[in-house]
């Protein structure tokens, strides 16, 4: 049976740099073809892992299209393009579908806080400006703003284009209350790989995650034993895993995931201010999870 887009697993891609800070467009494009040789679902660029905010817009278009030429048509590209200026994520969403993304992550308006009906006319634009499939992305821990059941209920109901949400609240009774009122057929994926089995047991559909830029192929091999109400497999891959989805958050992300990495050989370690790389009792920590899981020698 055909998956349903945006389900199962997605990468949300870190962006590579070089040490000038310019995009690092070979790596870019070679990690984009290990995430679909690797048999993930679908692929994220240009979001918080993708160090988003210090991305400037041609800057993001032009990820995107190095991520839709690498994985040539294998998995869809659920592009990002959010933020707090409504009339320029309409234009950069515009932007992203002639670069041929497949569909558009678009996380709420952070720094002003918008009232409920203030996110419900921004995500009416958004989902306005594209034919593509919407993904709306609440993470409130970063935006200072959470959507609260009822908006994203209305939200849903207003813009049919709009097919999923991607739920980094943390909030594991919020997401409950998410899957069991949510119309049918929306799509619910967590934004923590910690809670995707949790999720999936009471009607989530998958997760976008950081984990698997270092594990693609783990990752893909829990969320489709869950699938498959193999909890036995799903359970011990997700044990087995934890400790690297937890040391990746152990300062903020993408740094540690991007040293992990970068100690894996997948790309040079560099960021862009604010981000700057892990202290070194973090180093140790990550370093010793890898060794754990057989990543590095």
């Amino acid at each position: 049976m055909a998956r349903r887009q945006w389900t199962g697993v997605g990468t949300a891609l870190v962006t590579p740099f070089r040490v000038d800070g310019s995009l690092d467009e070979a790596a870019v494009t070679a990690l984009a073809r290990r995430q679909a040789d690797a048999g993930v679902h679908f692929v994220s660029p240009c979001g918080t892992t993708g160090e988003a905010p210090t991305l400037s817009s041609d800057e993001k278009v032009r990820i995107t299209e190095l991520v839709v030429g690498a994985v040539g048509g294998r998995v869809p590209v659920l592009a990002g393009a959010g933020g707090y200026n409504t009339r320029e994520v309409v234009a950069l969403v515009r932007r992203m579908e002639q670069a041929g993304a497949s569909g558009i992550l678009s996380v709420t308006p952070y720094y002003n806080k918008p009232t409920p009906e203030g996110m419900l006319e921004h995500y009416k634009a958004v989902a306005g400006a594209t034919s593509l499939p919407v993904v709306l992305y609440n993470v409130p821990g970063r935006t200072g703003v959470n959507v609260d059941v009822a908006t994203l209920v209305k939200i849903a109901a207003a813009c049919p284009n709009i097919v999923a949400v991607k739920e980094a609240s943390g909030n594991m009774p919020q997401m409950v209350e998410i899957c069991a009122n949510v119309p049918e057929g929306f799509i619910v994926l967590s934004g923590d790989d910690a809670l995707t089995l949790p999720l999936l047991s009471v009607g989530g559909h998958g997760i976008v995650s950081v984990a698997s830029n270092e594990v693609p192929a783990e990752m893909v091999r829990m969320v489709e034993a869950a699938e498959r109400n193999d909890w036995v497999t799903a359970r011990a891959l997700h044990n087995r895993l934890l400790p690297l989805m937890n040391v990746n958050f152990i300062e903020a992300n993408p740094g540690p995931a991007k040293a992990a990495m970068a100690a894996m050989g997948l790309l040079g370690e560099h960021y862009r201010l604010p981000i700057v790389s892990p202290r070194p009792a973090s180093r140790d920590r990550i370093m010793g999870v890898l060794r754990t899981l057989q990543l590095v020698p």
